[in-house]
């Protein structure tokens, strides 16, 4: 038995805690709620590796130790870190333990440090693997597949010393003209929800503590203006923007970081409503609270002063801060008298506890991995991922998959063939000489070896110069079929400016070559003119044409089917995407991806997300108010017929609201399938508060052959048929409701159930 509780690893973490936290000063408490410096201010390189900065250790100094070190391995434009004075993969795990190594023996109490790393798709390193964005995990349906990405991007993570992982999943595209809608898994609640759990399931197996990112309504900012402000109600939130945070929250997400944005007019971190009313007391969140970067420095302008802007945040339930000169001064606001030190204690503990729980202290260094030990390929997930979340919107029925007579093939436009504008935001630089894969590349891989692939970019990525279309038009004219790969970026460069929280600063009059990512948000959501003038020009070739989107956000699309035979949506797919796009086009692979987002007509008719509130709204009087392309929609190169959903009770109680919906689907067609069947609730009456034109609740996958048929089998719970009440909890209301079925969220076909109240029913189960 040890005289320090603290070290002793057989205690209860609550017990070590309290042990710990006894011993603390107040200065050294403060340190432990401070996350002061960029990771890169850390270290240096030199002639013999790296060496830690004065900088550093004067920091450490100053506090007696250290709460956490954001973005020690993170390397982009906006760190100005690359392969020239970063930290490699080779170097990463002794970096690392240096810095831990410091932080634990020139401490008074040895708190080891945590080591906080940016993974919005991948680990934000150099040598990390990237995965394709959240849009595109969102088009992919597939928890299980993310999941085992996450956890090999968190091995990944683990083996280079870092603990926490800042993952963005809570966010919903509410409005496309929000930069960072490529951050969102797409639109729908439950979606995002069963995605969140993968991704926090998957990162827990690697022993990496997950922080949701952002905690909440940042997709639903008025115009889709970044940061900005939120016209939502407490019910908007509960219906919409908690589904994910609730799933993460029980899958075990370490931390949640309150977003920029205000609601109902405070900024989230000076919340107390929604960071400890909401977030603690109704949700019973025991982790984190992580402050976006700088956001406490922003609450200046209420309180006028630094101390106060701390104080109003730490009261409101933010534990942890980030680079800002707010949290430094909590001393001065405990003297003050405008923080108890117990509000300081109670955030202190909770990142203490998470240390703990991570083990930092009997295991404080980066993990030795066992000879031969097996890992999955985080490059080889990134691929599946990629192949499935390709999404066909639009087909004649006969172009794709391209035939073998298609000796002459013209592969053009601005994306295709930059391996900088298919792997998205939030990136660091890639290493020269990678074996990564343009859609130019994969296209010349996967043609029949007689097949002459030709490539012009016909215009740049933004603008209108046209200078490019003739020699375009002129490739497409010679040959058998046009592959024109539009779309946008994300791209940023060392010629990028940057806000202080790294944003990109873009304008009409810098546009950096950047249509999308933090601090592009577009009022016009059209392809830019270049774009659409070359589509023009190209289609009137007669050659048929196949149009490629590769984009971070759904850019509104005219009415192509008078110029393109085939439309495909490929989000940002990562730096092996090009791959997947040439196995789907040639038919390798069959277009398995279905829309995570409503693609809009134009920006003038938004919101478009499907699931609306359902007042009938028959839309504007110059254009519909329908999406150009529904939430859900994908097609394949087969046909599929559903049959109409049969339930096994057709009344039920709220108190048992259990039964089955079962739906046959039939390949009719002569490929095979990945169907993605989809589950909506439609609430015809009773209930709360006005219903939305239907909600999603589940989805299967179904893999048929030619002429196969299979039922898809959805067990229907309290989770599946409840709602939000007047105290805006969760519970199963009486009601008539319809169990929809079908490909996407406007081709279903309904079954209806009746939701008596209890004592009513006298419905009995049924064999099917």
């Amino acid at each position: 038995m040890t005289d320090q509780p603290y070290r002793d690893p057989t205690a209860p973490v609550a017990e070590r805690v309290r042990d710990l936290l006894g011993r603390m000063t107040l200065g050294e408490k403060i340190g432990q709620v401070n996350q002061r410096m960029y990771g890169w201010h850390a270290y240096e390189r030199n002639h013999s590796g790296h060496r830690l900065t004065d900088a550093f250790r004067a920091e450490v100094a100053a506090y007696g130790g250290m709460g956490a070190l954001y973005g020690l391995q993170r390397a982009d434009a906006w760190s100005g870190v690359g392969f020239a004075d970063g930290i490699t993969a080779a170097d990463g795990a002794r970096v690392a333990d240096a810095i831990q190594r410091h932080v634990v023996e020139n401490t008074r109490l040895g708190i080891p440090v945590l080591l906080v790393e940016e993974v919005p798709h991948g680990h934000q390193a150099l040598d990390g693997t990237v995965l394709p964005v959240n849009l595109a995990v969102g088009a992919t349906w597939d928890p299980a597949l993310y999941e085992a990405a996450a956890a090999a991007v968190g091995a990944e993570v683990r083996a280079r010393g870092g603990h926490v992982a800042l993952v963005s999943a809570l966010d919903l595209v509410r409005d496309p003209r929000w930069g960072r809608a490529e951050e969102c898994f797409g639109e729908d609640p439950y979606l995002a929800a069963r995605l969140t759990e993968a991704l926090v399931r998957g990162m827990r197996t690697a022993d990496v503590a997950v922080v949701l990112k952002h905690f909440a309504g940042q997709g639903a900012t008025v115009g889709g203006r970044n940061s900005a402000a939120t016209e939502l109600g407490a019910r908007e939130l509960h219906e919409i923007h908690l589904a994910a945070a609730r799933s993460g929250i029980r899958a075990g997400a370490a931390g949640v970081m309150a977003a920029y944005n205000e609601f109902d007019g405070l900024p989230c971190v000076a919340g107390r409503p929604l960071l400890t009313e909401l977030l603690r007391e109704r949700l019973e969140f025991d982790g984190i609270v992580m402050a976006d970067g700088g956001a406490i420095d922003r609450l200046v302008r209420l309180t006028g002063d630094p101390v106060a802007a701390g104080a109003l945040a730490l009261n409101a339930g933010c534990d942890l801060s980030l680079w800002d000169d707010c949290f430094p001064r909590l001393a001065e606001a405990v003297d003050q008298g405008l923080v108890a030190e117990r509000t300081l204690d109670t955030a202190v503990a909770r990142v203490l506890a998470l240390k703990f729980r991570l083990g930092l202290f009997e295991r404080p260094y980066a993990p030795v991995e066992a000879p031969g030990a097996q890992r999955s390929d985080p490059g080889e997930l990134s691929e599946r991922i990629a192949r499935a979340s390709i999404t066909l919107l639009a087909h004649d029925g006969g172009v794709l998959p391209l035939a073998p007579s298609a000796r002459r093939i013209a592969v053009l436009g601005p994306n295709a063939d930059s391996i900088v504008q298919q792997i998205g935001d939030y990136t660091a630089p890639q290493r020269p000489g990678s074996h990564h894969v343009t859609i130019l590349d994969g296209i010349r891989s996967a043609a029949p070896p007689d097949t002459e692939v030709t490539y012009g970019p016909g215009c740049e990525l933004v603008g209108g110069d046209l200078s490019g279309v003739p020699e375009a038009v002129a490739l497409a004219a010679a040959a058998d079929i046009a592959v024109l790969v539009l779309g946008g970026s994300s791209a940023r460069s060392g010629d990028t400016t940057f806000d202080t929280n790294g944003a990109a600063v873009v304008s009409s009059a810098n546009p950096a070559g950047m249509t999308c990512g933090e601090g592009v948000d577009l009022a016009e959501l059209r392809l830019p003119d270049g774009q659409l003038a070359l589509l023009d020009a190209v289609a009137a070739t007669g050659v048929p044409v196949v149009v490629v989107l590769v984009q971070g956000r759904p850019h509104a699309l005219p009415d192509v089917s008078e110029k393109a035979a085939a439309v495909l949506s490929a989000w940002y797919p990562g730096p092996w995407g090009g791959r997947a796009v040439a196995d789907v086009l040639f038919g390798a692979a069959g277009p398995e991806g279905r829309l995570p987002v409503s693609i809009p007509r134009s920006a003038g008719q938004l919101p478009v997300f499907y699931n609306a509130k359902d007042h009938r709204y028959r839309g504007y009087v110059d254009q519909p108010a329908t999406a150009r392309y529904a939430f859900g929609h994908g097609l394949s190169y087969t046909t599929v017929a559903y049959a109409p959903p049969r339930l096994s009770r057709a009344r039920v109680t709220p108190d048992a609201p259990t039964l089955n919906c079962r739906v046959t689907v039939r390949n009719t067609g002569e490929r095979p399938v990945r169907e993605t069947v989809q589950l909506y609730v439609r609430r015809l009456s009773g209930g709360s508060s006005w219903p939305r034109v239907r909600e999603l609740r589940g989805f299967a996958r179904l893999d048929l052959r030619p002429g196969e048929e299979a039922d898809a089998v959805f067990a229907i719970d309290a989770d599946t048929l409840a709602s939000v009440t007047r105290d805006l909890g969760l519970a199963v209301e009486p009601g008539e409701l319809l169990l929809e079925t079908g490909p996407s969220a406007v081709e279903t076909q309904g079954a209806r159930l009746v939701i008596e109240p209890p004592g009513r029913s006298h419905a009995v189960w049924t064999v099917m």
